[in-house]
């Protein structure tokens, strides 16, 4: 597929995501942690104006220069900006204006991918990359902020909850092993370098863990024993007074959870879901297991399958070594949420297609559980 035929088939998508909504539905934002619809699809054409055709294209005319505030996400190099908790109150501009907005803008991409340039080349595989990030939070985005509607709004089926496969551990010989990306296909800068990294005997499961499984740990009084938990994942459940995974709700005795085609009963089989690190570091230690590191993950994943859910990791999220933040702008892509955060291996459900590699590195705050994040077990040997 060439860069243009890419660009045309990423973009698309996008508003395909989007045939189901009403225009309500465009501007919901239930929290500062997740952005409407109608801002994805404006801040994913603003990313390629900016970051493209505004230095690229001298002869290019900005449409409207005020999206620069509406729409930049945490550029604070490029200027001010909308805060994120008011991106919901934004009735306007209109969606049928950012989709004009989209459509003037994605032509003048066009004639410029059609130059040939490989430097251009190289950021329009950047954009489309970073628009099929905002894809999957369209997504999970969307799904929370209709989670808080009483009607259990059915708007798209992606196969939430499917029985999970697999069975067994996989081991792994202690050694010295090459972890990071190689080649010459995309990554992100946080997936470089390729170095060297020493790991201890250890055994990863063959599968995630399940619904029936967590359910046990709620039954025999996982959430209540702060045994188990990290100090703050203990003053998490405490003050939020958490039971369950995001999204389950009891109907009659019986466990449901909300999802994008509507409320479904509990589906045993399936992989858990929507839990956070603390939910997920919880659950290990009390199967007297742990999370794998991210680099035991990276290491195994040829051995199991992989990509329905994001897996938590016992890793925080750190530069590789050498890594460097890339000059201007687009340096703030990264290099400055390497602090505080765990890592994610994997895909899921909500990934974009061409969108996920054994190298890709998820990185989320230890509360958050909005996305589609899963656990798989691992044990030291």
């Amino acid at each position: 597929m060439t860069v243009l035929e890419s660009f045309r088939s990423v973009r698309k998508r996008s508003l395909d995501l989007c045939k189901n909504l009403i225009i309500e539905d465009f501007s919901l934002q239930a929290s500062e942690e997740v952005s409407p619809p109608k801002w994805h699809l404006a801040h994913t054409t603003w990313f390629f104006e900016q970051f493209i055709l505004v230095p690229k294209n001298h002869t290019y005319q900005v449409k409207h220069p005020q999206f620069n505030f509406l729409f930049n996400s945490y550029y604070n190099t490029l200027g001010s900006r909308t805060a994120r908790n008011q991106r919901g109150l934004m009735s306007r501009p209109p969606v049928s204006a950012v989709l004009e907005y989209r459509t003037y803008v994605d032509n003048a991409m066009e004639r410029l991918i059609n130059v040939g340039d490989s430097e251009i080349l190289e950021l329009v595989i950047l954009g489309l990359n970073h628009e099929q990030q905002h894809q999957e939070l369209l997504i999970t985005d969307l799904k929370f902020n209709l989670w808080h509607n009483p009607l259990d709004p059915e708007v798209m089926e992606i196969g939430e909850y499917e029985a999970e496969e697999g069975k067994g551990w996989t081991e792994v010989k202690e050694g010295i092993y090459e972890v990071g990306h190689s080649g010459n296909d995309f990554c992100f800068d946080n997936e470089l370098n390729r170095h060297k990294a020493y790991l201890n005997d250890f055994a990863i499961s063959n599968r995630l863990v399940t619904n029936s499984e967590y359910l046990e740990f709620m039954n025999q009084g996982g959430y209540e024993n702060p045994i188990f938990w990290h100090d703050e994942g203990w003053t998490w459940v405490k003050s939020l007074e958490i039971k369950a995974p995001l999204y389950w709700e009891k109907k009659n005795s019986d466990w449901t959870y909300y999802t994008l085609n509507g409320r479904k009963n509990l589906d045993e089989t399936a992989a858990v879901a929507h839990v956070n690190f603390y939910e997920a570091s919880a659950y290990a230690n009390w199967k007297g297991l742990r999370l794998p590191t991210e680099f035991e993950w990276e290491v195994a994943n040829l051995n199991f399958s992989w990509g329905r859910r994001w897996e938590w990791t016992n890793s925080s999220y750190l530069p590789y070594p050498g890594f460097k933040v890339a000059p201007g702008a687009l340096g703030e892509y990264n290099g400055k949420f390497m602090v505080n955060q765990m890592v994610l291996r994997g895909a899921s459900v909500a990934t974009s297609a061409n969108h996920s590699r054994s190298t890709y590195r998820n990185f989320f705050h230890p509360h958050f559980r909005w996305q589609f994040m899963g656990i798989r077990l691992a044990k030291s040997l």
